[in-house]
């Protein structure tokens, strides 16, 4: 493990804010590097900040596992990751040099890998949480099939900190793949489309398919002689690696657009739709970013009629960034929050006005 990686272990200063906020019925707004603040409806609270509790606790690349304190930059875990020929599979986008792992975990936010191989809840093994009581318990462990009983651990995945004060996360890694070549070529999107499900028939080893401006861009992961033998099948352009982490990152021209940023996320086999605003294919469709002036009732009907939700990345836009939940399902989550957060001090109505 490297040895200029800054450790420190500063728990018991975070329970102890946690248990005088319970205390007080002080509402807290949970943040590390604040990277994605810009996601969600704004929190008034005080702030409980993570980014003291840093370091990595453990990890031996042989057992492909990685435990972190909350506040480890990402960028440091993916160094050393890299160091080791190994990455964090979700390849979850960072939103700016502050993020934490911490808040990678909240925001459950993953890259152009995702639909190939997996979210970031399904690479979470195990995690240390301050609890709604003003606990600090660990759940889960460091290994595939840890869990009996209710999966606490992978819950918290996606949770933006409103059930409880995330302090330490174990990741399954994985290598790099042997070889990896991307390609473009120039389709229409429902060519491109049908192109993807037959390579996705013929087992081709692709991990990354994003169709903008009339092109269809992809990534081929794998074995040397797989990855080539479906790059002739494929045919198309040499495109640079770095136009991945641009998508993820958000920083290709198409984001220029000073239109609100909406992001669909609909399944696998939804077909096109017309979409009002300039729109971007990624997942090989199942993600969906458009750039509009159309009103949030109208670009969440579309998502909707097609099996899908819609979340609005720009602040300010509308007063329900994420996607409202029906009537029996808030229930439900709001139980889930009376459960873990039963004096709702966790970030209150991050996600949901009454959540």
């Amino acid at each position: 493990m490297r040895r200029d990686l800054i450790s420190l272990d500063d728990s018991a200063r975070l329970v102890d804010q946690v248990q005088g906020a319970i205390a007080r019925k002080q509402p807290l707004r949970i943040r590390g590097g604040d990277s994605k603040a810009f996601l969600g409806r704004l929190v008034e609270g005080e702030a409980i900040d993570t980014r003291s509790h840093r370091g990595v606790v453990s990890y031996d690349p042989s057992e492909l596992v990685i435990t972190a304190r909350a506040g480890t930059p990402l960028a440091e875990l993916n160094a050393l990751l890299d160091e080791a020929g190994q990455m964090l599979p979700c390849e979850p986008p960072a939103c700016g040099e502050s993020a934490t792992i911490g808040g990678v975990v909240a925001t459950g936010l993953s890259g152009p890998r995702r639909p190939w191989a997996g979210s970031v809840r399904d690479f979470l093994l195990g995690c240390r949480i301050v609890t709604g009581e003003g606990k600090h318990l660990r759940f889960g462990g460091q290994v595939m099939k840890n869990v009996a009983g209710y999966d606490v651990s992978r819950l918290m995945s996606g949770s933006f900190g409103c059930l409880g004060l995330l302090t330490e996360v174990s990741l399954k890694v994985l290598p790099k793949p042997r070889e990896t070549m991307s390609v473009t070529l120039e389709l229409e999107a429902s060519e491109a489309m049908r192109e993807l499900s037959s390579w996705r028939r013929a087992a081709l080893p692709v991990s990354a398919a994003c169709h903008i401006d009339g092109r269809l861009h992809v990534r081929l992961e794998g074995g040397t002689g797989s990855v080539h033998a479906a790059s002739d099948r494929i045919g198309g352009e040499h495109l640079e690696e770095t136009f991945w982490a641009e998508l993820r990152e958000r920083r290709l021209a198409f984001f220029d657009d000073e239109r609100p940023l909406w992001r669909l996320s609909l399944p696998n086999s939804a077909p096109l739709v017309d979409l009002p605003g300039a729109v971007m294919l990624d997942w090989a469709g199942a993600q969906r970013w458009l750039k509009s002036d159309a009103s949030a009732a109208t670009i969440r009907g579309i998502a909707s009629a097609a099996g899908g939700h819609a979340t609005c990345f720009t602040p300010n836009v509308t007063a329900d960034p994420f996607h409202p939940l029906a009537a029996p399902l808030m229930r439900f989550h709001q139980q889930l929050k009376q459960r873990l957060d039963p004096h709702g001090v966790f970030n209150p109505g991050r996600m949901y006005a009454d959540y």
